[in-house]
């Protein structure tokens, strides 16, 4: 089943996809947000309702949020693709490469990415990435999958000069509302592997990065347990696995993302992750 966060009148929802509607499950089970619902260990008596229940809205009448828009913890996995690191001309990383990404850097489906007045060299990189539902310490790779609540399409959008000023990513990943994720969460039982998927990427139209999700130097579950012998994971954290090559900055010549380009990140099996550029 997919699960979203959604605006309807100026109010901040969750709910259930059914068709082309939206149940809207604050109305029907006793947790504020989608994060709740998952920390509740809930997804089954969610989707319960939503089989049940007539839906409340049409996807036409909503404003899509992030997936799970207070998520307490955002870490992605940097170069963590073969042709990706490849085409940086970077070493394969001894460990897993993370940086973390703040909340209120993303915006929802079809809500628009701001380029940064900072920045010229505004890039796209389109992800899978999961949330936990069932959080943990020191989580074998063996039962890493069983703590994931689902999946989504992320693009992590990136200011490459100031990605570079330093070592660190932090400042080149996290300008206000330049990425993004959604437009909902696919639940696992829907996605038993996740590495045999499909990711591409698109810049007004055109594609411009392709890969199976399985080609990940660290997979899934490494990242999991990795990540979770140094930090706790709590329902609703969200670890995206990484792009592929294509990104505009490895380019010839460079492709950058500008105010009036629409990026789209679609995956099989998920659905497809669409945003306009504006300038901030």
């Amino acid at each position: 089943m997919k699960f979203l966060s959604f605006r309807h009148r100026g109010k901040d929802r969750y709910g259930a996809v059914v068709g082309e509607g939206v149940v809207d499950l604050g109305r029907h089970v006793p947790y504020p947000s989608l994060k709740a619902l998952l920390a509740a260990d809930a997804l089954g008596a969610a989707r319960r309702v939503a089989e049940r229940e007539t839906r409340d809205l049409a996807l036409g009448e909503i404003s899509y949020l992030p997936v799970i828009p207070n998520a307490e913890k955002i870490i992605l996995a940097g170069l963590n693709n073969e042709f990706h690191r490849k085409e940086a001309g970077e070493a394969r990383p001894a460990y897993p490469l993370l940086f973390t990404r703040f909340a209120d850097a993303h915006v929802g489906h079809g809500q628009p990415i701001v380029k940064p007045k900072a920045s010229d060299e505004f890039d796209y990189e389109g992800e899978l990435a999961l949330v936990i539902g069932r959080g943990g310490r020191h989580i074998s790779t063996e039962q890493a999958l069983d703590h994931v609540a689902g999946y989504t399409c992320f693009n992590d959008g990136t200011a490459r000069d100031w990605e570079f000023h330093t070592s660190q990513y932090i400042a080149g990943k996290n300008f206000h509302r330049s990425g993004s994720f959604g437009p909902w969460l696919v639940t696992s039982d829907e996605i038993p592997d996740p590495t045999r998927l499909v990711l591409v990427t698109r810049l007004n139209g055109a594609e411009v990065q392709r890969t199976l999700t399985g080609d990940l130097i660290y997979s899934i579950p490494e990242l999991i347990a990795y990540i979770s012998a140094f930090t706790p994971l709590g329902p609703g954290d969200v670890i995206s696995a990484g792009t592929p090559g294509g990104t505009g900055y490895d380019r010839n010549p460079r492709l950058f993302m500008k105010p009036g380009d629409v990026v789209e990140v679609e995956i099989s099996g998920i659905g497809t992750l669409r945003n306009p550029i504006v300038e901030e």
